[in-house]
């Protein structure tokens, strides 16, 4: 695994020879957020070693290196999600592939389910903390000692030096600020009016089927995690709205130019 995760970072650092401040995981119908990147060099994931294709509408699957503010980023279009028969060390490669360039950021989004009813479609929430519910861990198996330790702690998996950044960054550009446990679940069905009141009752304020694993992974390999969730529609039963994904994106779509503003604030105020 580490030959393969070096082999990956050689090529991109081929590509794009410049020191990665952060790199930023973009989800579904996020993507135009990499449209910010200047002088940007795109990298397809089929040609990066070992990087595995996107197959969900929505994920376009490119690297795309740049600046924001004069700050070296890498911004991937898209990710793999366990739901689409992934085994769990493809879906974590991108974020392990940051730790292997010597990034000190990740900043992981996604389109999520709102349970929490202070939540409305379009908000974008700060994740402070998470319920892994997948029944997948990207450390089970042998410990990549080169990344991190065997037993990582997880008390402040959200670096909490980051969320300030982020919550300064909501106030400049004008945005509520809202926090909110992520739960994650496989997929790839919606939940059930039912799941979602156990998710509620356990202290969940949003759900959807990615972003834990590549945190886990990320912060067992020493980067600073942060997570972003737009949230793209009510979960069952909190509407009484039927959930598709074609009213995901179109929700994604609609909060993209506050979300790039978010970003890009986030970015330059990003301390190398």
């Amino acid at each position: 695994m580490m030959k393969k995760l070096d082999e990956a970072a050689k090529y991109i650092q081929k590509r794009y020879p410049h020191q990665i401040l952060a790199g930023v995981v973009l989800g579904s119908a996020l993507g135009d957020f990499a449209k910010e990147i200047e002088n940007p060099t795109v990298i397809d994931y089929a040609d990066i070693p070992h990087f595995s294709q996107t197959t969900v509408e929505g994920h376009e699957g490119h690297l795309v290196c740049g600046t924001i503010n004069k700050k070296h980023v890498a911004c991937f279009q898209g990710r793999v999600h366990l739901y689409e028969g992934q085994p769990i060390e493809n879906v974590v490669f991108p974020v392990r592939t940051l730790a292997r360039l010597n990034c000190k950021y990740a900043l992981l989004t996604n389109a999520s389910g709102g349970i929490n009813a202070n939540y409305r479609p379009g908000d974008l929430v700060v994740i402070k903390d998470h319920i892994n519910l997948t029944g997948r861990n990207p450390l089970v198996g042998p410990n990549l000692s080169d990344l991190g330790v065997r037993f990582p702690d997880m008390t402040d998996t959200y670096n909490k030096e980051l969320r300030s950044i982020i919550e300064k960054s909501y106030k400049n550009v004008g945005i509520p600020y809202k926090t909110g446990i992520y739960c994650s679940v496989l997929g790839p069905s919606y939940e059930t009016p039912a799941e979602i009141q156990m998710l509620k009752a356990i202290g969940g304020d949003l759900v959807g089927m990615s972003t834990v694993p590549e945190v886990i992974a990320a912060h067992h390999a020493g980067l600073k995690v942060a997570g972003i969730a737009c949230v793209t529609n009510l979960a069952a039963g909190i509407s009484l709205e039927h959930l598709n994904h074609e009213d995901v994106k179109k929700v994604a779509i609609a909060a993209k130019e506050k979300f790039s503003l978010l970003l890009k604030d986030v970015v330059k105020n990003l301390v190398a």
